[in-house]
């Protein structure tokens, strides 16, 4: 099993855009194969941290989750909204982690 958390930090003035973005991509990936769990969450503290937690079946329905045209559409918003990201895989063997400034 393969977990995910997803940390955003988003530019002033784009929750609102980030969050509705991040609902169709929500809407997609829920059904993949694969996909166990799948949300993003606002932080209730900082309106500016959005954060998804994902759990995949295996680090092969990652890897096409990678590449489903909702995830691809997601990544560019990302890239006009998101001033840094954090990602953690986490898997039974390690901790892989992502982090910096948000790229197209």
């Amino acid at each position: 099993m393969i977990y995910v958390v997803a940390q955003l930090r988003l530019k002033p003035g784009t929750t609102d855009r980030a969050c509705a973005e991040a609902r169709k991509v929500v809407a997609g990936t829920i059904k993949e194969d694969g996909c166990l769990f799948y949300d993003f969450n606002l932080s209730v503290t900082d309106e500016t941290r959005l954060v998804a937690v994902e759990r995949w079946e295996s680090h092969e329905a990652l890897a096409h989750h990678n590449e489903t045209p909702h995830l691809l559409a997601w990544r560019k918003v990302v890239a006009e909204v998101a001033l840094e990201r954090d990602i953690q895989v986490i898997t039974p063997e390690k901790i892989e982690r992502r982090a910096g400034p948000v790229m197209a």
